[in-house]
């Protein structure tokens, strides 16, 4: 694990848009990565970005109500599906879809 230390409550207690905005520095550093050709560290910011965003599912603030903390639960699940796929595939567009999602979380913080 790239982020020893976070599991221990350090990363439940960031609020949820600080959370997001970590995991979007992690998906521009692979977006960067790729484009410039450099796989190893496209890879190793890949890995980061899987912690961060599992940390984020499994101790995230996800929401007060039961129904609000299921549906942000989903939506993350299926947007690391879809990271991963697109990562899979170098699929660079898709890659910078992403990062102008996670781009609005770092003005949040």
């Amino acid at each position: 694990m790239q982020h020893r230390g976070l599991e221990n409550g350090r990363w439940a207690a960031l609020s949820f848009p600080q959370q997001m905005a970590n995991i979007g520095s992690e998906t521009s550093r692979v977006y960067k990565a790729l484009e410039a050709g450099k796989e190893s560290r496209a890879q190793s910011a890949f890995v980061r970005f899987q912690e961060l965003i599992d940390l984020t599912i499994q101790y995230g603030r996800l929401g007060e109500s039961k129904s609000a903390r299921s549906a942000m639960w989903e939506e993350l699940c299926r947007f690391r599906e879809l990271y991963c796929a697109a990562f899979e595939a170098r699929n660079l567009p898709e890659l910078a879809a992403a990062n102008r999602y996670l781009d609005q979380f770092a003005s949040i913080r």
